[in-house]
């Protein structure tokens, strides 16, 4: 069965997704579906792992951005164009402007990682750096607008924009006709209500659950409220969906469409980008791999297959290793533990001994010798041990109780 939304009172219709996907031949790539017998396995079901972190720019924000400036009539072109962002929706707008000949300045956070800013110059944007957190550049972007003449182009607010990232579930369902549900996170809602318009339309029975970082999820009191309402202070490492309001386009488009909208802790999030590096062997961002995590944290309630779809993969590499080892730490693989013990030669060789006994792989070691806590003769260690699981983690502790050491922490 299937059914257009032309005649809908909907933003974006079925028919703006197929002209977007025309628009984008040969600009934006049809990322691959790879199954994943892991994921599978957990979940009872075949799990596919929609890759637009192998997309152009490294995440589906070319998509939209290119279908909303090729859009510009000629006058607006002119005048060249300009975005806020920390670093997807930034080089999609790069590059989707070189790629048509319009002049484009991007207003990055001042913290943004450097690879990000590197990468929106080299394909092609003005740059400026400008406030500490997205709301302040946004802001800088917008006064820019309007002084300038610029069109501001919004990452995801905007009709054009949901119809390009909507080709996305047009690709879904092509690759994988038979699918059941689709999970795909949640920001402001461009992705999401872009894959539902499109999968909807031809398959009005497939699933399709948001996901959102528990820290930053604004999506489910304002479908309570029944219109966007902003939360105060998004805090999460996934800040491809760190929105604090919901768009006025998608939040429509998702209220209508999408079935249901998850949350997911930030250790759910740690251990599925660990989970997509290691048995996927795909570099995933935080945002990008909260569909996994919505896998990892409820398995069994998913109708399958399921494809979940990896946004993208532009993760910093310091924010990957500190993510990499949170991930570790969830999954009961690093362990921190402080004791105290005699301050004399050997001593810390023979607490080494004790570990290398049990098997635990020593990445760190601090001592403290001059806090007034401690005894004339004693000096604290903290240990950081890579291990294989809580039930290592456990093994060791008890090793170090029966060698005689107090475990602090």
């Amino acid at each position: 069965m299937s059914y257009s939304t032309a005649d809908s009172l909907l933003p974006v219709t079925l028919d703006d997704v197929r002209g977007a996907q025309k628009m984008l031949s040969g600009v934006a790539r049809v990322t691959a579906l790879e199954g994943s017998r892991h994921l599978s396995h957990m979940v009872g079901a075949p799990v596919h792992l929609k890759c637009e972190n192998l997309q152009r720019t490294g995440s589906f924000k070319l998509r939209g951005a290119y279908v909303r400036i090729a859009g510009l009539l000629p006058e607006e072109r002119a005048a060249g164009v300009v975005a806020a962002s920390a670093g997807n929706h930034a080089q999609g707008v790069a590059l989707a402007s070189a790629l048509l000949g319009v002049r484009s300045t991007v207003f990055m956070p001042k913290g943004a990682p450097l690879p990000k800013v590197s990468a929106t110059r080299d394909y092609g944007a003005e740059v400026r750096l400008h406030g500490q957190v997205v709301d302040e550049t946004l802001a800088a972007a917008q006064e820019y607008a309007a002084e300038t003449g610029a069109v501001f182009i919004h990452p995801f607010d905007h009709p054009d924009v949901i119809a390009g990232q909507g080709t996305v579930g047009l690709e879904i369902l092509e690759q994988c006709p038979e699918a059941r549900t689709i999970v795909v996170g949640i920001g402001g809602g461009g992705l999401a209500a872009g894959i539902a318009v499109s999968v909807k339309a031809l398959r009005p029975d497939m699933k399709i659950i948001g996901v959102q970082a528990a820290g930053a999820a604004a999506y489910p009191p304002s479908l309570a409220a029944g219109r966007p309402v902003s939360v105060g202070n998004p805090a999460t490492m996934a800040d491809g969906i760190k929105v604090g309001r919901p768009g006025d386009v998608p939040f429509g488009i998702v209220g209508e469409l999408v079935d249901e909208v998850r949350t997911v802790s930030e250790d759910e999030l740690s251990a599925a980008l660990l989970l997509c590096l290691e048995r996927a062997k795909l570099v995933v961002e935080p945002a990008g791999a909260s569909p996994v995590a919505a896998l990892l944290s409820r398995p069994g309630s998913f109708e399958g297959p399921v494809v979940a779809v990896l946004s993208g993969g532009n993760v910093d590499p310091v924010l990957m290793q500190r993510v990499l080892r949170h991930g570790m730490a969830a999954q009961g693989r690093y362990l921190a533990v402080r004791l105290r013990l005699t301050d004399r030669p050997g001593a810390l060789a023979t607490l080494l001994g004790v570990l290398s006994v049990v098997d635990a792989n020593v990445l760190d070691v601090s001592h403290v010798r001059t806090d007034p806590r401690l005894g004339l003769t004693e000096a604290e260690v903290e240990l950081h041990l890579e291990t294989k699981g809580p039930a290592h983690c456990a093994e060791v502790g008890q090793a170090l109780r029966e060698a005689g050491y107090t475990v602090m922490g």
